[in-house]
């Protein structure tokens, strides 16, 4: 899939396809929810998951922690299902606007993002906010 060799202009203008994949092999993958835009799940792809999710119509991703394939709701039940894939600028990440089967996040919320950063005298703590 990748073509190292296609010029900045191509990589930024053209038709082709080519993943720019980071020297571990990886790209930044970001799963928002098709219908509200949310958020929902911030993870990598190698080309191994990147070319999975564009087979299956299921996200696939590569768990770093676990060193292998992961399909999203493979154990959960709660699958992403592919509703569009888009590519950033100049190819090393890519959006995709996923239909959730249920909760994203492990922990069961339905984004990973259900907290949210606020600052005081005491420095930034987390606060949970409604996913």
């Amino acid at each position: 899939m990748a073509d190292q060799t296609l010029s900045t202009e191509e990589r930024e203008q053209g038709a082709r396809f080519a993943p720019k994949f980071d020297a571990a092999g990886l790209l930044t993958a970001v799963v928002t929810d098709t219908v509200s835009g949310a958020v929902l799940v911030v993870a990598h792809m190698n080309r191994e998951a990147l070319d999975a999710t564009l087979e299956s119509g299921r996200v696939h991703f590569w768990s770093r922690s676990r060193g292998k394939l992961w399909l999203k709701g493979e154990t959960s039940g709660h699958f992403l299902d592919v509703v569009e894939v888009l590519v950033d600028c100049d190819q090393d990440a890519v959006l995709i606007r996923a239909q959730a089967a249920g909760p994203t996040c492990h922990t069961g919320a339905q984004s990973c993002f259900y907290r949210r950063v606020e600052t005081g005298e005491g420095g930034p703590v987390l606060v949970k906010v409604k996913t």
